[in-house]
């Protein structure tokens, strides 16, 4: 890692691409993920939904336009936001192409 990236603020231990996971729960045999996405010095809600069906793992990400202000709010928030994605759709989640 570069001496640049380490001053402004990257993470030796991260990989390149895999965002850092906040929080997580099982609900309803699904799998929500609260993912980290930075917008400045704020949070922005990420996350990931993930079941297996048929034996093949399916995983649906959504991102929202709201910003908190930690990580720990935006967790929260996420995985809140993920059970309420859960209780609309089902399984049907998987089904839609958006």
């Amino acid at each position: 890692m570069s001496f640049l990236t380490r001053l402004f603020g990257g993470d030796a231990g991260a990989e390149v691409g895999v965002p850092k996971v906040l929080g997580e729960e099982e609900y309803k045999g699904f799998s929500i993920r609260a993912l980290e996405m930075k917008a400045g010095s704020e949070f922005q809600l990420c996350g990931e939904i993930e079941k297996t069906i048929n034996g093949e793992a399916q995983v649906k990400e959504f991102i929202r336009a709201d910003k908190l202000s930690t990580a720990d709010q935006a967790a929260s928030v996420t995985l809140a936001k993920g059970r309420q994605i859960i209780d609309e759709q089902g399984e049907g989640l998987f089904e839609s192409q958006y």
